[in-house]
This record gives structure tokens, C-alpha cells and sequence, in this order.
């Protein structure tokens, strides 16, 4: 979900890092589609390459050596890094290490995430989000239902462009993927967050009643389309 995301929203060409066993048959060069997978030591020598310009970590990652091996070189890194899921678990009950991270960050918790990294999110989320972006230094994508982007220079902005529908199972795995594919052309951390929310909202209204999260990526030129 997350790798077809980034593809859709234009990231050119996206690699799955882990076992191939662990992925999709059809995200697999199955359809014509430029994902490709690869093991870790092959991704981590992409690292290297100057056409990697963005990482999106966390969807299906495990909480093990493996995940905080990983974690530990991206945030060492210079690429930017998006951390959702599994990558956020890694964190819990003390962001503040993610403050130290030299590569530029992107953080997208629902509200239980964000509880079990920074405490309740509160009546104000806004504020929560603000807290959050200037205690870790990175951008906070607080996912809900007016989904609050925060940077860490104190900068909001609330999306409500979007529907219920899109509180199903694998949405916020296809929101990190859209973020993720602007966040490798170039945009800035804040600028891939917002876009990329309203982005995912789009398809979401476009998708309508009933929606399931693979419908989403492929709604994506229509809305490139109509903009």
C-alpha cells in the first residue's frame, strides 16, 4: 500500500527493503509497476545513491533488533525520513530521542500512537501537535479526522478536506506513501505533509462509501488531474 502510494504520487521509482516472501505478489515488477524489492543490505547500500531522496519507515515493521538497526542509521542519515506504524512504537515514551536525528523527519501517529509516544492528546490538538513537533524537531502529521499538521517552528494547518471513510485498516499506510512520494521530489517536510493530506482526502471523497485502502492509490491521477 505504501510503496504503490509513493509510486502514484510520483516518487519515479520506490524499492521495497525486506524479505520478498513478506510482500505482495503484484507490488513486485507484477504489473508493470517500477516497485522492485530488496533485501537489507541492497537497501541500505541505496542509502548511498543520490537518487534515494526520501525513506518511509514503519508500515509492517516489527519491533526488534532489526527495526532499531535501521532506525538508528536513517536518523543518522541525511535523507529525509518519514516514521509511522511500527517506527513510531520504537519511540514510545521518549521522543525526545528522535530530537537528536540529523536527517529532516516526518511523523504521522493517530491518536493512540501519539499517546503512547507523548501522552494524551488533550482537547487541544493543535497545541498537542505543536508540543510534539517542537519537542522531537520534526513535523507531526496528527491523523483524524481534521488532521493536524505541526512543524517545529510552530507553523499549523488543520485538513478538513477529507471523509469518514477513510478510517479503515492500511489509509494511513497509503497517507505515509503519498507523503513520502513528495517528500523525494524535493518538497520540504511541511509542504509534502500538508499536500499530501489533502491529497489523501481527495481520493478518499473521490473513492466514496465503501472504500477500502488499495482503492486509494489509484485514485491518485484523477485527482493530480483535476488540481
Amino acid at each position: 500500500l505504501t510503496a504503490r502510494a509513493g509510486l502514484r504520487a510520483g516518487a519515479g521509482l520506490v524499492t521495497l527493503i525486506g524479505a520478498q516472501s513478506a510482500s505482495p505478489v503484484d507490488a513486485i515488477m507484477c504489473r508493470g509497476d517500477a516497485i522492485m524489492c530488496r533485501s537489507d543490505a541492497a537497501g541500505r547500500a541505496l542509502l548511498g545513491d543520490r537518487r534515494t531522496t526520501a525513506v518511509v519507515i514503519g508500515p509492517g515493521l516489527a519491533d526488534d533488533d532489526r527495526a532499531a538497526a535501521w532506525l538508528a542509521v536513517l536518523l543518522g542519515g541525511a535523507t529525509p525520513v518519514l516514521l509511522d506504524a511500527g517506527a513510531l512504537t520504537a519511540f514510545a515514551g521518549r521522543p525526545e530521542a528522535l530530537a537528536a536525528a540529523a536527517a529532516p523527519l516526518i511523523l504521522t501517529p493517530h491518536d493512540g500512537e501519539f499517546a503512547r509516544l507523548f501522552g494524551p492528546v488533550g482537547e487541544d490538538r493543535v497545541a498537542a501537535a505543536r508540543r510534539a513537533a517542537a519537542l522531537t524537531n520534526a513535523v507531526i502529521v496528527l491523523k483524524g479526522a481534521e488532521s493536524v499538521i505541526a512543524a517545529p517552528d510552530g507553523r499549523a494547518a488543520i485538513n478538513l478536506h477529507a471523509t469518514p471513510w477513510l478510517a479503515t485498516a492500511g489509509s494511513g499506510d497509503v497517507l505515509a506513501g503519498i507523503i513520502g512520494g513528495l517528500l523525494a521530489q524535493g518538497l520540504t517536510p511541511f509542504d509534502a505533509a500538508r499536500a499530501g493530506t489533502w491529497l489523501h482526502g481527495d481520493a478518499g471523497l473521490r473513492c466514496g462509501a465503501g472504500l477500502i485502502a488499495d482503492d486509494l492509490p489509484d485514485r491518485l491521477p484523477a485527482v493530480f488531474a483535476a488540481l
